[in-house]
């Protein structure tokens, strides 16, 4: 709606059929990025969300740039609140760690769904990245394995239950879905990181905030998690967590 009294403009000051596309994807890109960081978090106060960090955040950061753009990345100030200060704290903890975040949601209307997530609606949820080390120097890496942060799994090992075979034979096809489309070439080179994930999932476990955490079971198994009562499996109806973290809060 915005676009449309430019487009008017261009449709008559310009001839040219290619030069009208151009300009018009370009007033369209405009227009989307002022309202983008502009007016959507004014309205998105409204509806008792706010942004997660973006803009020369170190410690706590999106995973891809599309996350803001897209208005991925709205919680509700606690959560905000949680992820910043456990950030901070694994900082203190291993100094110089990123954590980086995947969907949030969306900035409006609760129960709006944030496709293809079936929960992430109301503000209160919140992806993450795990950590990982890189494979040739055993050294702390940054980002993911994934472009998107789903879909490379950290597969369980020989005796580890394994939940994406059991809900698949259940007939839970989505369950692995990502998995199938998602390219795993950069998954050689990031080795899952238990230790320091681990240290995030303490952080988060610890904060009277959050009231769930999602990791697939043969994870929470070998991070010593299953005593958590934070902890808890997602359900076959879902997607695989060993390539992501999910929290909420009350």
């Amino acid at each position: 709606m915005a676009c449309f009294p430019l487009y008017s403009i261009i449709d008559k000051r310009v001839s040219a059929s290619i030069k009208i596309i151009l300009l018009k994807i370009a007033a369209f890109a405009v227009i989307y990025l002022l309202l983008t960081f502009s007016v959507v978090p004014l309205i998105a106060k409204q509806f008792g969300r706010v942004q997660l960090p973006f803009a020369g955040a170190e410690d706590l950061k999106p995973l891809n740039i599309f996350t803001v753009l897209l208005n991925r990345n709205y919680v509700r100030p606690a959560l905000r609140d949680v992820a910043v200060r456990a950030a901070r704290d694994l900082n203190q903890v291993y100094p110089g760690t990123t954590i980086y975040y995947l969907d949030a949601s969306l900035p409006f209307i609760n129960h709006f769904p944030l496709i293809p997530h079936l929960s992430h609606n109301d503000g209160k949820k919140l992806d993450l990245c795990f950590m990982y080390t890189n494979a040739a120097t055993q050294k702390p890496i940054d980002g993911a394995p994934s472009p998107i942060g789903y879909g490379v799994c950290e597969e369980p090992l020989p005796g580890e239950i394994n939940t994406a075979a059991i809900c698949s034979e259940k007939g839970f096809w989505q369950y692995s879905f990502l998995k199938k489309i998602v390219s795993q070439k950069n998954k050689k080179d990031y080795v899952f990181d238990g230790i320091r994930t681990k240290q995030i999932i303490d952080l988060f476990a610890a904060s009277n905030t959050i009231e769930k955490i999602f990791i697939e079971p043969h994870l929470a198994v070998r991070m010593n998690l299953k005593s958590y009562p934070k902890i808890r499996f997602h359900g076959c109806h879902a997607v695989r967590h060993d390539d992501h973290l999910h929290i909420q809060i009350k």
